[in-house]
């Protein structure tokens, strides 16, 4: 090989490797501007809460460099939250207007991402299987205190309400109670504002009566409370998507202003389903699977 054409292939190496470093080098810059770090705070809906926890697992497997707290507080406080700028996402198992009314709610915006199912659900002495709407109301209202009135045992009736922020609470007086609130008297029992602490009363007290997301009855869980039917209808979640059970509700994450990359695409990973198994798996319901709207 001359000297003219050895300086001519070693140009083409040259040129070659260059080549090379700069494509590797704007690949690693993409890469960089593509990856997601950082922090969210969510805060609100207990009723959501095992959806949330789940989902940030599942969202960290494939973004390391991502931390997300998850709070429960209740639907009004998650909303409140939000609205003051105190946490990134407010979760939410009702509108936002139903807590905050249209002039503050218009000031956020409301993702809809999943659908979650309630139980009526009484302590294992109850000899009860299926209560009627109507049945609630006077139960929940104080207007029958014996389950003797409604074919069970002669023993007294223990009402375990939801606290006011509760979202659930919200959704059982719009669903069962027909948007009555006087109907849910708390004189006529006990309040309980976690699920923990509502399973542990209804475990240890007689003749209890309360409603829970299902999400928080596994099937150990299950063993220690009796779920019965609202007016001969199972709390399934083909009877849900069908549109046969009346108790369940969407759930909602609600932001405030420009949303941070890292907010979207959590947002986006839970609404979009990228893994229905899980979202079923801990008892919700992705949109995609409802029958109804």
């Amino acid at each position: 090989m001359n000297k003219r054409n050895f300086s001519f292939f070693l140009g083409l190496i040259l040129v070659f490797i260059l080549s090379n470093q700069f494509i590797s080098c704007s690949l690693s810059k993409k890469d960089d501007e593509n990856k997601i770090v950082g922090a969210i705070t969510l805060s609100g809906s207990t009723a959501l809460q095992p959806l949330m926890e789940r989902a940030s697992e599942e969202f960290k497997k494939n973004n390391e460099d991502v931390s997300i707290s998850v709070q429960g507080g209740g639907s009004g406080t998650g909303l409140t939250q939000v609205l003051q700028g105190a946490v990134d996402i407010g979760v939410s198992d009702i509108k936002a207007r139903e807590k905050l009314g249209d002039n503050e709610a218009k000031n956020l915006k409301e993702h809809k991402v999943v659908v979650q199912g309630f139980a009526i659900v009484l302590s294992k002495d109850v000899n009860i299987k299926s209560l009627s709407k109507k049945d609630l109301k006077d139960i929940f209202s104080g207007s029958k205190t014996n389950w003797k009135e409604f074919g069970g045992d002669d023993k007294d009736i223990i009402v375990v309400h939801r606290p006011a922020s509760s979202g659930t609470r919200i959704t059982f007086t719009d669903k069962i109670l027909d948007g009555d609130k006087e109907l849910e008297n708390d004189s006529t029992g006990i309040i309980q504002d976690s699920n923990g602490n509502l399973k542990s009363t209804l475990n240890t007290s007689s003749g209890a009566i309360s409603y829970i997301g299902l999400a928080y009855l596994n099937d150990i869980e299950k063993e220690n409370f009796k779920i019965i039917s609202i007016d001969n209808i199972e709390p399934t979640k083909e009877n849900i998507k069908e549109g046969k059970y009346p108790f369940w509700s969407f759930g909602y994450m609600y932001t405030k202003g420009q949303e941070e990359k890292i907010t979207e695409s959590f947002i986006d990973f839970i609404e979009k389903g990228e893994n229905k198994n899980y979202v079923e798996e801990i008892g919700f319901i992705p949109l995609s699977e409802m029958k109804i709207k």
